[in-house]
């Protein structure tokens, strides 16, 4: 019945104070509320989205979430409707002790984007604790010859409660001899004396019980009650006196347990054993008893225990002074705690934005953060740094609240993170300090193209590779991570009029191989070039370009060409030499070419074949046809010649040139007899019919014969051009620019070049004429600077750069020289 009658009475207390719940937001953003104690856990206290101005659902948007200052949240925040409710019940004395008012206080933080309310719940008082006497039967002992108005301290009582709640009044039992006087102590609760009205009589009554009854202010008010027994003692007529009535003394609160804090005397005018006088701490409370001790015999008070301004600054001991004879006086220590300082400022992180893009504009919120100092009289002003130069700086917001924002710019590929040592130090003395660590880690954002490893590469392939070798590779690095840090090659198109690299060139868009798609011919083109471009895997993504130059190494593929004298497949060349010609003379000149270039491309001149190899020798490097000694008569007529033509390629290859040589007599009669025997009327031989019969005969079959082969030569290269047409485009569909193919000197024909030979007789010398592009290397004669066209028109050596690039225009050269 009782606890049905004290919950009852809890309620409403509870409701009473509900009803006077405030919410006030200050100038420094603080939200206050207030509960009473003892309310039960998950009692609703008050609508924080409400109050912040934030709409239903905001504060779980938002991440929001209660940050205590102390060690333990006594609240909870339901994010949905942004209600505050009490956790666990709460009891203001365990959480504030005497302390009025009780104040709790948190932080509310909302995450996305970073940002902090303070909060404060003030805790009211009920009436839940009745007031409690610590010794429910003191004793006192009063000589019966005490004079009327002497005045006796009691005990205090104990109330847990403040305010009204706690210890108001004293009530005493009737009865003749005493009255209470209630007085007031500077620090702590009330005490009551007891001042004697009538004189005791030791033989009448030896004895007096009183009862004293403690009341505090709640409603309905709670009371302690205590028996107080009086013995009423022989005559001791005077009593202990104090030097003084108050004693005071100030105490640093880091004093060790011993200190002495104050010596007290009192004396007695008594003689024998009533002089005598012990001092002790009768009417204190337990605190006290804990912290202070007094020696009975000199009345030095020392420390007990240790001493904590921020919990308790000032303590009032009652001192006794008690005489041989029971007689006791009492006087008071007042000792005020000296602050020291004794704690380095608490640093309460509240949030940190972790990892933080590269990129965060300057002033960017990393951590908000509080710093509280418990020693705030002597501890000074709080200073806050980082200990080390680093891209951020600290920055006041309000109070005692702190922010870490970013001061620099950030680059995660110098730095990835961050370990800030915040130092928070207060101006002492001494100076103490607190550090505490932070780690912020730094993302990556796609900042960096990236970068080849060469400005441009130069690759190397020999003609007549085979399809899809590989060639060489390119290689891209890039800065950043993860997809940000993934190349992709790929080859760029060329531009309007180049050639079309990706029939040529194919590249491995994940490491940069390149591969050769086609057959290349040195003949055809000596060098190409294109771009490549490195993307990454970021967004948007970032490229660079390097330009790749591809260099044709040639092959010795190509036999010399003669060039005369001309091997038409009929009757060799004749030539002719006076049988007067001395030893050196100049018979003729075997002129060649090479379609390779270099060391390929170098001809060498032998003598292969001859009817007679002591009359004539041809010179190694220009081809040189000179007789070796005097002509004589026994010398034939005819001296037939096949010269070797042959390149310094590895292997080396040659061609041979045959042609014949009349020794006559002069250049006019005899020439004319042996070229002309129809001349001759001399009688036919039959033999000879039937010989001439069957030349004819072989003639025509062998014209036959090369008919045929012909045909079946043209049926065999048409389907040969059908296999062969991607290589048919590489020389006529691709338009080579004129840095890609030109004609020169080393080179192959790139349009067709006609020539013109003259020969003279009668001097011991002769002159070949041919077009310089055609065979750039031969000795040009001088005064001759013309080409002649098929045309018969005279041409610039030049005006071949001015021809068309179709495929009209390009070189025809035989099949037995491509």
């Amino acid at each position: 019945m009782a606890v049905a009658r004290r919950k009852l009475l809890q309620s409403r207390q509870a409701g009473s104070l509900l009803f006077f719940l405030c919410i006030s937001v200050g100038g420094a953003a603080t939200i206050r509320y207030s509960v009473a104690e003892e309310m039960e856990g998950g009692s609703f206290v008050a609508n924080v989205a409400k109050d912040l101005g934030l709409e239903v659902g905001k504060l779980a948007a938002r991440g929001a979430r209660l940050v205590s200052e102390g060690n333990k949240l006594h609240f909870r925040l339901h994010r949905k409707t942004g209600d505050l409710f009490v956790k666990e019940k709460l009891d203001r004395e365990s959480l504030c002790g005497k302390a009025d008012p009780c104040v709790l206080h948190f932080e509310i933080v909302l995450v996305e984007p970073l940002q902090s309310f303070r909060a404060e719940v003030r805790v009211f008082d009920i009436n839940d604790n009745a007031p409690i006497f610590p010794n429910k039967e003191p004793l006192l002992k009063i000589p019966e010859s005490t004079p009327l108005g002497s005045r006796f301290p009691l005990q205090s009582a104990q109330d847990l409660d403040v305010g009204l709640n706690g210890l108001q009044n004293y009530t005493l039992s009737a009865n003749p001899y005493f009255h209470l006087h209630t007085r007031f102590r500077s620090h702590g609760p009330k005490y009551a004396e007891l001042v004697l009205d009538k004189p005791l009589d030791r033989e009448e009554q030896p004895e007096v019980n009183l009862t004293i009854t403690a009341v505090d202010g709640g409603s309905p008010p709670k009371s302690g009650t205590a028996h107080i027994r009086v013995e009423v003692l022989d005559v001791n007529d005077h009593v202990p006196q104090f030097s003084r009535l108050v004693y005071r003394a100030q105490v640093p609160e880091n004093s060790a347990n011993g200190s002495l804090v104050a010596t007290v005397t009192a004396t007695d005018l008594d003689e024998g054993s009533n002089k005598k006088i012990m001092y002790s701490l009768a009417q204190n409370s337990e605190a006290i008893l804990h912290t202070f001790q007094i020696d009975s015999e000199t009345g030095e008070v020392r420390l007990r225990g240790l001493l904590d301004f921020e919990a308790i600054e000032a303590y009032d001991i009652d001192i006794q002074a008690t005489d041989g004879g029971g007689l006791s006086a009492h006087s008071k220590v007042l000792v005020e705690v000296v602050d020291v300082n004794d704690n380095p400022p608490e640093v309460t992180v509240s949030s940190v934005s972790s990892p933080l893009p590269e990129d965060s504009p300057l002033q960017t919120v990393v951590a908000l953060f509080s710093i509280r100092d418990r020693d705030i009289r002597v501890g000074g002003k709080i200073t806050c740094f980082l200990r080390e130069d680093l891209p951020f700086v600290v920055k006041p917001t309000f109070g005692n609240a702190y922010s870490l924002v970013t001061d620099r710019g950030l680059d995660r590929e110098e730095v990835s993170g961050y370990n800030i040592t915040l130092v928070a130090m207060d101006t002492g003395p001494p100076n103490l300090s607190t550090e505490t660590v932070i780690e912020v880690l730094v993302s990556d954002i796609n900042d960096n193209p990236p970068v080849f490893r060469e400005d441009s590469y130069i690759l190397t392939v020999r003609e007549n590779n085979s399809p899809a070798v590989f060639i060489g590779k390119v290689h891209a690095e890039d800065l950043d991570l993860g997809e940000n840090a993934q190349v992709t090659y790929s080859l760029l198109p060329p531009k309007s009029g180049d050639l079309s690299v990706f029939a040529y060139i194919s590249i491995n868009s994940d490491n940069g191989k390149l591969y050769a798609l086609r057959t290349m011919d040195y003949e055809a083109i000596q060098d190409f070039q294109f771009v490549i471009k490195a993307t990454d895997g970021g967004f948007p993504s970032l490229n660079s370009q390097v330009t790749v130059r591809v260099v044709v190494l040639d092959d010795n593929d190509n036999r010399p060409m003669i060039l005369y004298p001309l091997q038409n497949g009929t009757l060799p060349c004749n030539d002719l030499v006076p049988r007067s010609a001395e030893a050196g003379y100049l018979v003729t000149k075997v002129v060649a070419v090479d379609g390779d270039s270099g060391q390929n491309s170098w001809l060498s001149y032998h003598l292969f074949k001859a009817s007679d190899s002591g009359l004539f020798s041809v010179q190694q490097q220009n081809g040189e046809i000179r007789t070796l000694r005097q002509i004589s008569e026994r010398d034939p007529m005819v001296q037939k010649l096949i010269i070797l033509v042959q390149d310094h390629g590895h292997p080396a290859l040659s061609t041979t040139a045959s042609l014949n040589i009349l020794l006559v007599e002069g250049f006019s009669e005899p020439y004319l007899k042996f070229r002309d025997p129809s001349t001759h009327s001399t009688m036919v031989n039959p033999s000879t019919k039937y010989l001439v019969i069957s030349l004819a005969v072989l003639s025509f079959l062998f014209l036959l014969s090369v008919t045929v082969i012909f045909i079946i030569h043209i049926c065999q290269k048409i389907k040969y051009r059908e296999k062969i047409t991607i290589q048919e485009h590489f020389y006529d569909d691709c338009n080579f620019p004129n840095h890609l193919v030109q004609g020169g000197a080393n080179r192959s024909l790139s349009q067709p070049c006609p020539y013109e030979m003259s020969s003279a007789t009668g001097t011991g010398t002769s002159e070949f004429r041919f077009l310089k592009r055609f065979m750039p290397n031969f000795p040009f004669p001088h005064g001759t600077g013309e080409v002649k066209t098929e045309a018969d028109s005279t041409l610039p050596p030049d005006s071949n750069k001015n021809r068309s690039q179709g495929s009209e225009g390009h070189a025809q050269v035989p099949d037995d020289y491509m």
